[in-house]
């Protein structure tokens, strides 16, 4: 016999008197006292038979109180004792059907109990008023947690090793920024291990991080458990097996780095939940504001140099964008200016120097970037500038962090890392990809992308609309998805097990024990060939139509399959449909006003660097 049920939880299960008809409550200390309870009770109280109704609201008892106290859990349908000749056989379990049955309780781990498991353990009971309160324990441990529902995979070891102390970080740590490179780095692994699941140490090791060992999932079976927070802990992993100072963040913990289990996660994340409803509005029509400007410009210096750097000007753009869409301020009105681009490029470099590359030579970027963090005092003078910016201009906004329990410094640094190192960051580093994917693809593409815009927007009174965009444009959407899938802007997640589990990829599950890092790396996962046809090439109409749609969930950026949503309970980008509705815009932009556009790509520490040496005026 084997019984799915709820693992490492902890529950109790109380029985009644039934002569004195006291009302029944459930709660269960360990899963196998469910059975235990069946078959003492069928056993002692021959004479009765149990009604059960399985649909119990999905919801937790708490634990620090008693049956008594009115916050303790009560089935909405509990159980009911009725003799047996007068229960039909539609509604009686037999002792079988009830040790085969499943109770619902709100999503947990699952592992598979046994009979033979079950035989080892000891009942104990303890009469307590009008219940009688029954606890067992196994003697054995409980199996694993499997992160799938197939286990016709062999089990097995997870491969490599992390050499010797020292020297395995820090010879890790030159193959992948300078000997190998990134994507060699992890490519030459899967070959060595014939496994996309392995143990390496991931940059930056000595001396900024403590414990560089992780287990790295690369491929799109076993990367999505890096979501599961049930599975995995995300506290103080933001940026991986290292946690930047505070002192860039105003001495807060900000949102990014919380697991959701702690209690200021939850009204943070609300909070940036209000910021995104509340100037919904503004979005399209100051994104073509800004845009429109933007390329006038590129237009202007093209003309003038037959080049021009898209990079610097999007920068700007996307944060005068941003000000003015959600905060509905100007920054030049400000003292703030033009300075936001740079300022927050000096301060993501202090918090991501490790994980860069500059181009200086390699051992002296190594010692000067690598080895030991840049002191916080260095930029706490633009770091202000930025803070004082946000303090001026969220006015109403700070009102609702108010009333969700959050103080006025916590929110204004929130949104400082939100705005400058999540969106702000996040949309530099995917509007030059898009520019890139969409050139190099060609005229073809162009005239098909121009077609579908200026067909929908005519279609919808000459204006940009959330309607057209959504039904009208299957292949500006599916474009934007593939350049997500191919060059997410964030390529790295951790987590740590919270539990020994079975992680497990195409070909074998892995035994990974509870507190181990598990790291992956997103560009081998969106890219995996058992999932995507041509998975290395961009290909524009990929996620067109019924079929193409299905492979959204393995469209990953966001923290979180793009078929699902963020909620407090997870760590899903809180911005995730604000990013992709802003990169459709950026095509609509781009069609509205060009026929088609030719570019020329080198690269930059942050993502790709792009120059525009063509632009061609709408035609039709």
């Amino acid at each position: 016999m084997h019984v799915l049920f709820p693992a490492n939880q902890i529950y109790i299960f109380y029985t009644w008197n039934i002569s004195n008809g006291a009302s029944p409550y459930l709660f269960l200390r360990r899963p196998c006292e469910f059975l235990l309870f069946l078959h003492s009770h069928l056993h002692f109280h021959t004479h009765t038979s149990l009604k059960f109704n399985t649909s119990l609201p999905h919801a937790y008892p708490d634990f620090s109180r008693r049956p008594t106290d009115p916050c303790f859990f009560k089935p909405s349908h509990p159980l009911s004792t009725t003799p047996s000749d007068q229960i039909s056989n539609q509604h009686t379990m037999s002792a079988t059907t009830m040790a085969t049955a499943s109770i619902s309780f709100s999503p947990v781990p699952t592992a598979l109990i046994t009979s033979s498991q079950l035989s080892t353990a000891s009942l104990k009971s303890r009469s307590n008023r009008n219940c009688r309160i029954i606890t067992a324990s196994l003697s054995e441990k409980s199996q694993p947690i499997v992160t799938k529902s197939e286990s016709s995979v062999p089990i097995r070891k997870v491969p490599g090793d992390y050499g010797l102390p020292l020297i395995g970080p820090l010879r890790d740590r030159l193959a992948y920024f300078y000997f190998e490179g990134r994507d060699d780095f992890f490519k030459n692994r899967v070959r060595k291990y014939g496994s996309t699941v392995f143990r390496l140490n991931m940059p930056p090791g000595p001396f900024v991080a403590k414990d560089p060992r992780v287990i790295a999932l690369l491929d799109a079976a076993s990367f999505p458990v890096l979501f599961d927070t049930s599975l995995v802990e995300k506290r103080d992993l933001f940026t991986g097996t290292y946690m930047p100072s505070t002192d860039l963040t105003g001495g807060f913990r900000v949102c990014s780095y919380l697991d959701p289990s702690e209690p200021h996660h939850a009204p943070l994340k609300k909070f940036l939940f209000f910021l995104l409803a509340s100037r919904r509005q503004e979005i399209i029509p100051e994104f073509h504001r800004t845009f429109s400007s933007l390329f006038e410009n590129l237009e202007d210096e093209l003309a003038k140099k037959g080049k021009a750097d898209f990079g610097g000007p999007n920068d700007q753009a996307t944060f005068d964008f941003l000000s003015r869409a959600l905060f509905g301020q100007d920054p030049a009105e400000t003292k703030l200016g033009r300075d936001a681009p740079k300022l927050i490029r000096k301060w993501v470099l202090f918090q991501l120097g490790p994980l860069l590359t500059l181009g200086l030579p390699p051992y002296l970027e190594d010692l000067l970037l690598h080895s030991f963090m840049l002191p916080p005092a260095l930029v706490k003078s633009d770091y202000n500038r930025l803070a004082e910016f946000f303090k001026e201009s969220a006015g109403p906004v700070l009102d609702e962090a108010s009333r969700l329990g959050i103080s006025h410094d916590e929110a204004i640094h929130n949104l400082v890392f939100a705005i400058c190192f999540n969106t702000f960051g996040g949309l530099t580093i995917l509007f030059p990809n898009l520019v890139k994917c969409i050139g190099r693809a060609g005229a073809r593409l162009h005239g098909k992308l121009a077609q579908e815009i200026r067909s929908a927007v005519r279609d919808s009174g000459g204006v940009v609309t959330m309607r057209a965009i959504e039904e009208s444009m299957p292949l500006t959407k599916s474009v934007v998805y593939e350049t997500l899938r191919i060059e997410p802007p964030v390529s790295v997640q951790y987590g740590r097990a919270k539990h020994d589990m079975v992680v497990q990829s195409h070909d074998a599950g892995y035994q990974v024990k509870a507190g181990e890092m598990l790291f992956g790396y997103q560009p081998m996962a969106t890219k995996d060939p058992r999932v995507f046809d041509r998975a290395e090439e961009f290909v524009a109409d990929r996620f067109v139509g019924e079929e193409g749609e299905k492979l959204l969930k393995y469209v990953m950026w966001s923290n979180g399959p793009e078929t699902e949503s963020p909620t407090v309970d997870n760590k899903q980008c809180a911005g995730k449909d604000f990013v992709v509705l802003v990169a459709r815009l950026l095509v609509v932009e781009l069609f509205m006003r060009y026929d088609s556009f030719e570019i020329e790509v080198g690269t930059s520490p942050l993502g790709s660097s792009v120059k525009i040496t063509s632009l061609k005026k709408a035609t039709f």
